[in-house]
């Protein structure tokens, strides 16, 4: 298993970003009720801000670590990676910050797939996984601008599903008619036919939207590719009769060839 996380895991270290190692007093500030405020840079130069409650020995701390220190001074001065790592390995044989993150990312994913899937398409259940990937993200804040093309590809989903809805009215139109046998007659079956077409359709579309805005500013393809045990995914595909196409690229697909044969019970 950690012979998995190593072939994973990234550098970490770029310039101006900070990690739980060289934070500085800056990037966090204490805000009373035992509550912290974390703003930073972290992997990727990508903005971390957040607001958590934390135990009150650890807010002591940090309140203590802070005493006599500039802005610009590191908050963990006496602590470095070597020192972490090294503590970690105490714990676990090759366990470092880095595989713990990894180790998280994949435990949350496996997790949430196991409690969230449900009966339903190829669509529904991917998107299940998209969701489950994007809380991996941002677990992990692999976050990201705003495509260019969103607001053109929402506004043209728009326009389709405004169309497929005035289709959707005239069907209904005709079907009362058929029903009452008013001409010009049509086959009742036919329109019945074309109704729950247009409506899986309309459906399918607002599915898309939504999961369009939902992504949009979080990259779902690092943790796939990074942090993820790709296992979890072929054994949910496997278990839920999911193209592994649907959720790996060719290039993933070539990348983790050595995980398709994973038993579908797999669990992490």
């Amino acid at each position: 298993m950690i012979v998995f996380y190593e072939s994973l895991v990234m550098d970490d270290e770029e310039a101006d970003t900070v990690g739980c190692c060289t934070l500085k007093v800056e990037n966090v500030t204490a805000e009373g009720h035992n509550k912290l405020k974390f703003d930073f840079l972290g992997k990727d130069s990508i903005k971390y801000e957040n607001t958590v409650e934390v135990e009150l020995p650890v807010y002591n701390a940090i309140l203590k670590f802070q005493k006599d220190k500039r802005p610009g001074d590191e908050l963990f001065d006496k602590l470095d990676t070597s020192i972490l790592n090294a503590h970690l390995k105490e714990l676990m044989p090759k366990l470092t910050a880095k595989v713990f993150r990894t180790f998280n990312a994949s435990f949350t994913l496996d997790d949430m797939l196991n409690k969230e899937t449900k009966d339903g398409d190829v669509a529904q259940k991917v998107g299940v996984y998209q969701h489950a990937n994007k809380q991996v993200a941002i677990i992990c804040n692999h976050q990201r601008s705003v495509s260019k093309s969103y607001s053109a590809q929402i506004s043209k989903l728009n326009e389709k599903i405004d169309e497929l809805q005035a289709y959707l009215k005239e069907l209904k139109i005709d079907l009362d008619r058929a029903r009452k046998e008013k001409p010009p007659l049509k086959s009742l079956d036919r329109i019945e036919k074309k109704i729950a077409q247009t409506s899986a359709k309309i459906e399918k579309m607002q599915r898309d939207m939504h999961t369009k805005e939902d992504l949009k500013t979080v990259a779902l393809g690092t943790s796939k590719i990074n942090y993820l045990d790709p296992r979890i995914s072929v054994a949910w595909c496997k278990r839920h009769e999911v193209p592994i196409e649907k959720i790996f690229s060719k290039t993933l697909l070539e990348k983790f060839a050595w995980a398709m044969d994973v038993d579908p019970d797999f669990r992490f």
